[in-house]
Order: C-alpha cells, then structure tokens, then sequence
C-alpha cells in the first residue's frame, strides 16, 4: 500500500533532505523511525529536496509498504521517536499513482529576511540578516518582471544539474511584517539555489544599489555571475507542493499566509 505525509522541519542541524554518507539527513532520520514502525525497510520519496541548513513547513512524501499499521502509527507514532526538529502533520494512503515528486505541478517557497540595524537573536538560524532598510515596493515591482516563462540561468548555481534553466514562475511577492521581509515563490519548478539567488539580486534592489529594470537585464543576460549573492540557507523555507485535486493531498497554504 503506499502512503503519503506531510514533513515539516528545521533544517539547520542537517546535511539537506537527501540522505548523505557523512553526515545525518532529513530522509535518514525519518526512515530510520518509519522503518521500525512498520518493521521492514521504508524508502521515502519527496516532493522536492532541499539543501543544507534550508526548513520545510509541509513537505510531502510517499512511501510503499506491506504492514498494516493504523494511521496515526505513521502520525503520533512517528512524532513520538523522531528528533524534536522533524514532525509529520498528516499521514494519508493515496493511489498507487501518486509520486510525492512527479506529480507536483507547483512548489512553493518562502524566505524570511530580518531587515532591522541589529542581528537576531532569538530566531538565529531561522532567517536570513539584511540591516540597511529595504524598500519592498521596489522590490515588488522587480519581482513582477519575473513571473511568467523565462530561462533562469542568471538565478542558477554552478552545480546545478538540471538540463535547462527554463521555469514558469507562478506567483513572486515581496511583503513586510514589522521587521520581516518575505518573499513567497510558486513556481512548477526550481533550480539549484534559484530561490535564494533571486532573493539576494531582490534585496540589492531593496537597497537601492540596484534599479528594478536590472532584474530583467539579468534576465536577458543568462549569466549567473552579474546576478546577486545566494543568501544564506537559513532564511529559506519549502512550504508546500500543489498537486491535482483527484489526489486528494491537503493543502497547508492558509496556515502561513
């Protein structure tokens, strides 16, 4: 039978989602528990994998398994043996069909700035640092340019192996909550570090060091290297894959707007 959960985590004490030789992984922590509840190997598969240091609020992933185990063995029994930095929210059996990554049409990111003159201290970790003021409004009406079809390759890292650098950007919006600046991106895809490039070039703007049209020469240019920096992996959190109503997957997306 194969089932589906919603994960949600704080990344900053592991080496990303994908499971690592040298180090502890978000996917190794939680097949390890899933493992001994259904007492046989569970290999988990996710909606999309995030890097060192980066949080997730629900992400989705599938596994098969043959033991029958009440739902809330995969939910409260989970909860009970994982690290205290991962949760499941939900646990569902779907349709033998349904992949956690290949039938996402949409994911959905956030990242988090602290834009105040003094470092954070009670959330370190938990977002990203700017201290010169940001102008948001500017950096909405840069952030609009991006939405649509366009090749990302000035938003792309150097290791970033996916074979070509064309994404559809759903929705890209800059807001501020007192000292927090969020910038929230739908996209039906994302390249490696494509989030937090576009979130480093949006704040050189914010300052002022930057026009807004430059965001659609960077566009044109498809160099990564006249684009801003790759903000640091704290600030950025995967909030949810979309998938096709027939699926049945909850939606989250009320739960941080």
């Amino acid at each position: 039978m194969r089932f589906a959960l919603a994960v949600e985590y704080n990344g900053e004490h592991y080496c990303g989602w994908q499971r690592q030789p040298h180090c502890l992984s978000v996917q190794e922590a939680l097949e390890k528990v899933l493992s001994e509840i259904a007492d046989q190997t569970i290999q988990v598969v996710c909606a999309g994998r995030t890097d060192t240091g980066v949080h997730a609020y629900a992400q989705v992933v599938h596994f098969d398994c043959t033991s029958e185990r009440p739902l809330r063995a995969w939910t409260f029994g989970a909860n009970a043996a994982l690290q205290r930095t991962i949760a499941v929210h939900w646990a569902e059996p779907v349709s033998d069909d349904f992949h956690a990554r290949f039938s996402a049409t949409s994911r959905s990111y956030r990242y988090l700035i602290h834009n105040r003159r003094n470092r954070p201290g009670l959330h370190a970790g938990l977002l990203s640092w700017v201290n010169t003021p940001l102008d948001v409004e500017s950096m909405q009406q840069a952030a609009d340019l991006l939405i649509g079809e366009h090749d990302f390759s000035s938003f792309r890292s150097a290791q970033c192996q996916a074979n070509h650098a064309v994404r559809t950007v759903h929705q890209l919006n800059v807001s501020r909550d007192g000292d927090i600046v969020k910038v929230d991106i739908t996209a039906n895809g994302f390249l490696h570090n494509m989030v937090r490039i576009i979130t480093g070039s949006l704040v050189k703007i914010g300052k002022h060091e930057r026009p807004v049209e430059w965001l659609r020469e960077l566009l044109v240019a498809r160099d990564r290297r006249l684009a801003g920096a790759t903000l640091a992996p704290g600030g950025l959190y995967f909030l949810q894959p979309g998938y096709p109503a027939n699926y049945g997957i909850p939606d989250f997306s009320e739960r941080w707007k």
